[in-house]
């Protein structure tokens, strides 16, 4: 088993002071000739409004697709994306299928199917909670999903009944199709990785039994070949395992948990990871050494990583509404993520009662300035004196569509006295309760302070 352990080496003597002045100055010279090279291909990709949550790259051709909190699927072209909307819930992940066709899924227990060339989707439904993981057969006819119904899902992609597995006792967490399509791996917040025949649609054996749910987990190997399989754990262990023999490879244990995001390179030789506390470990999977270990945001943990299709690029996503995409041979030389805390993370003695109650309930959803700004809810600007479900730049359900509410103290009041599930039967809107009635007050005194607006005639919104 590999032990841990991270060393800062002296630089080696010198022969001679000319010696040295020659080393700097050719040093400098590599070091502002890369900054030029490097600081080109680094780059941000901004346009969500909520958390990205996963972070997946075409292995035709490259192109980047996103899935956030804001409920949406991000389609880049370079810089610019195109918008999937149809979830009504946050998108936790999302995947290519080829070319023109992407599969995403998330906390509305839905899958979707989306056609990039006609503009069409399909629904796919039979979860009865939220989906975690997708993965693609290689033939491109079978998608396979992970949810926390602690089943399984094998859909037929051209349409048709889904099979669903079960054996977890929890929620499962992430599947893998093997190479030739014929096996299928699934992890779980039980704790163990289990092997599938896909064809017999059965249970094979049990891979790995861990104390800790696996949250993450990828295969890899020599020659595109799967022999070992990786995973990072609730307990912040990221763990390499031979498939064949159970054999417990490699343990990285950074003190750092939990493990939430993990990548390997096209070519097999990089392994990332991102945890809660915001660092990104970068392995070496041929001699199983860490080639670099940074924090790369300062708020908040790392969700979502993706190396690009030539592995030159490592793009990564957690509690900022941006993916930063970093040139792996220069990880940690830029600005780091979420240098600016957001809202629903600053520091209670911060902030009154009443902004308070909105950063850790609303901020997330709704932005209180003009336009909704992709975020998962509508804006709550002038909201006092708005019909429910009436903002044009906002696509909500059809429950709110045509309502007869009438946003007041009163009725916010009651919405969060109630839950909106209870208030609202069939909201977008996720569960929140305020129980004091002193809490809510002071919502409302906020809201009206920081919603207030007013129309092209001047009248109060």
């Amino acid at each position: 088993m590999t032990a841990v352990r991270v060393r800062h080496t002296a630089s080696e003597r010198l022969p001679s002071i000319a010696a040295a002045a020659a080393c700097v100055v050719s040093f400098c010279a590599l070091i502002f000739a890369n900054t030029h090279s490097f600081a080109a291909d680094f780059e941000t990709l901004k346009g969500h409004g909520g958390p990205v949550m996963d972070i997946t790259v075409s292995p035709e051709n490259g192109q980047v697709a996103t899935a956030s909190f804001d409920n949406a699927v991000g389609i880049w072209s370079a810089r610019e994306p195109s918008w999937l909307d149809g979830h009504e819930a946050a998108v936790k992940v999302v995947r290519f299928i080829d070319e023109n066709r992407v599969v995403s899924a998330g906390d509305d227990n839905d899958l979707i199917v989306w056609n990039l060339a006609e503009g069409s989707n399909t629904k796919l439904q039979g979860h009865t909670a939220k989906v975690m993981g997708l993965a693609v057969s290689p033939d491109g006819k079978t998608i396979a999903s992970a949810s926390w119904d602690a089943r399984i899902g094998l859909w037929p992609v051209d349409g048709g009944e889904p099979v669903f597995l079960s054996g977890h006792n929890a929620g499962v967490n992430q599947v893998a199709f093997s190479a030739d399509g014929a096996w299928l791996y699934s992890a779980s917040v039980d704790g163990s990785i289990k092997l599938w025949d896909v064809a017999q649609e059965a249970e094979k054996r049990v891979i790995e039994r861990n104390g800790f749910g696996i949250n993450v987990m990828v295969l890899g190997g020599a020659n595109s070949n799967e022999t070992w399989v990786a995973y990072g754990s609730q307990d912040g262990v990221t763990r390499i395992v031979d498939i064949e023999t159970g054999e417990r490879l490699h343990d990285f244990t950074l003190e750092r948990r939990p493990i939430l995001a993990m990548a390997l390179s096209s070519d097999g030789k990089r392994l990332a990871t991102g945890d809660g506390h915001g660092y990104i470990t970068v392995f070496d999977t041929q001699s199983w050494s860490i080639e670099s270990d940074f924090k790369a945001a300062l708020k908040g943990p790392i969700w979502a990583l993706a190396f690009s299709q030539d592995g030159e690029i490592l793009h990564a996503g957690g509690i900022e509404n941006i993916v930063y995409s970093w040139p792996v041979a220069e990880l940690g030389a830029f600005d780091p993520m979420a240098k600016e805390t957001p809202e629903f993370l600053r520091r209670p003695e911060d902030m009154s009662n009443g902004e308070r109650q909105f950063a850790r309930k609303c901020s997330i959803c709704h932005a209180l300035t003009e336009g909704s700004a992709r975020k998962a809810g509508p804006t709550l600007h002038a909201v006092f004196g708005r019909r429910a479900g009436t903002l044009p730049d906002y696509p909500y359900s059809e429950t709110l569509t045509g309502s007869d509410i009438i946003w007041s103290e009163e009725t916010i009041d009651q919405l969060f006295l109630d839950g909106p599930d209870h208030f609202i039967p069939g909201s977008k809107m996720p569960m929140q309760v305020i129980a004091k009635p002193e809490d809510r007050s002071d919502l409302v005194d906020y809201l009206k302070s920081a919603t207030a607006g007013n129309n092209k005639d001047g009248e109060t919104q």
